[in-house]
């Protein structure tokens, strides 16, 4: 099992920045993957990035390309999202997932391909 804990969201102005950051516990060594996704209000929920816990592979939403940096500190089981360039429509609920299994750059897409979610933590912009 892992448990995967989110922080670091808030309030920002649109054109300001965040990182939010995913601390994960449990068996953190036989992780995969481990993905941002979100979810606004009546939205159904939706990937943000994704990265390999071993190896230098990251997935971005065409959403976000440019805008947001996901990385990981595999020493502090820590994983990061630097979000930049913020608009309104970035507003939502941002969940930190992760999985056993090393997915394949359309499966990480997949929010039913996630064995471990947190609570999220709510992002704001205000426009």
């Amino acid at each position: 099992q892992v448990q995967v804990v989110e922080y670091g969201g808030g309030l920002v102005q649109a054109g300001g920045s965040l990182r939010l950051s995913c601390v994960a516990s449990g068996q953190t060594f036989s992780m995969g993957t481990v993905g941002w996704f979100r979810q606004a209000p009546g939205k159904e929920r939706e990937f943000v990035a994704a990265i390999w816990w071993r190896g230098s592979l990251t997935n971005y939403a065409d959403s976000v390309k440019e805008r947001f940096t996901i990385s990981r500190v595999n020493a502090k089981n820590t994983i990061y999202l630097q979000m930049n360039s913020l608009k309104a429509e970035d507003t939502a609920v941002y969940h930190c997932a992760a999985d056993f299994e090393t997915l394949g750059i359309i499966s990480q897409k997949r929010v039913d391909l996630y064995d471990f979610w947190g609570q999220g933590t709510q992002v704001t912009v205000s426009s």
